[in-house]
């Protein structure tokens, strides 16, 4: 693996916002955080860039001219395409921001923002594995539980009839840290330190957002969810069919 391509310098964002006082200045600032930044005003633009150069993240303002952010969101999940992305929201829009989540978003930010909160959380995203970065998780290998099988090295979801699932980054930090844990209840407070290196707010509902998305993968019936159960007063459970067989089933890489 080469350590450089990893390195902070490297780092390749795009910025596609339609105001371009707000461009500049996003450029400008992350640029001196010594990221390597490209803009676009709209969805155009940033196909354009997508189709011939590689970014670690994408950063999506929500109000854009013609196909709008949760559009675009949308539409680069649905054909696999994982990049992370962090979505620029009106203050306030606060199911605007579980939209951008349900559609694959891997964190939210209303406006106006601090910049340097921007950089904490475009550090906190690209922390996390990504097949985009090529990183690995402290527990590269696979787990098998209900017939279904992920991998952590591809931050796969194989379901029991063979169907390959990709995962966001969001989705699949989520998994990983209750797969970690089993039969341990983890807070929405602890997830979120986990999964994106801050404490959750009180209007915070990105985990409650990814845990509902991962019940309609893993679950068999996502209203009686099984695997991922709610402990009420305390947060969310991984629960194994057997915890020794998820164990004994669990193979390092």
């Amino acid at each position: 693996m080469n350590i450089e391509y990893l390195s902070k310098r490297s780092r390749r964002l795009l910025v596609v916002d339609d105001d371009t006082r707000a461009r500049e200045l996003l450029q400008r600032y992350l640029q001196e955080q010594e990221f390597e930044v490209r803009t676009a005003p709209d969805s155009k633009q940033m196909d354009k860039y997508l189709q011939r150069e590689y970014f670690d993240l994408l950063i999506l303002d929500l109000m854009l001219p013609g196909e709008d952010g949760l559009s675009i969101c949308r539409r680069l999940r649905a054909h696999g395409n994982n990049i992370p992305i962090i979505m620029l929201t009106a203050k306030g829009s606060d199911i605007d921001r579980i939209l951008g989540l349900e559609m694959g978003a891997d964190d939210y930010l209303p406006k106006p923002f601090n910049p340097r909160e921007l950089y904490a959380r475009i550090q906190a995203v690209l922390r996390r594995p990504s097949r985009q970065s090529g990183g690995l998780p402290e527990d590269a290998g696979k787990v098998r539980f209900g017939g279904m099988e992920v991998d952590f090295s591809a931050r796969t979801l194989t379901k029991p009839d063979g169907k390959v699932c990709s995962l966001t980054t969001g989705e699949f930090a989520v998994l990983s840290a209750l797969l970690r844990s089993p039969r341990q209840p983890l807070s929405r407070d602890q997830l979120m330190t986990l999964t994106r290196g801050r404490e959750q707010g009180p209007f915070d509902r990105a985990i409650d957002v990814q845990i509902s998305r991962l019940r309609k993968l893993v679950e068999p019936n996502s209203a009686q969810p099984r695997y991922l159960q709610t402990v009420w007063g305390l947060g969310y459970m991984f629960v194994p069919d057997d915890a020794e067989t998820m164990e004994r089933n669990a193979e390092n890489g």
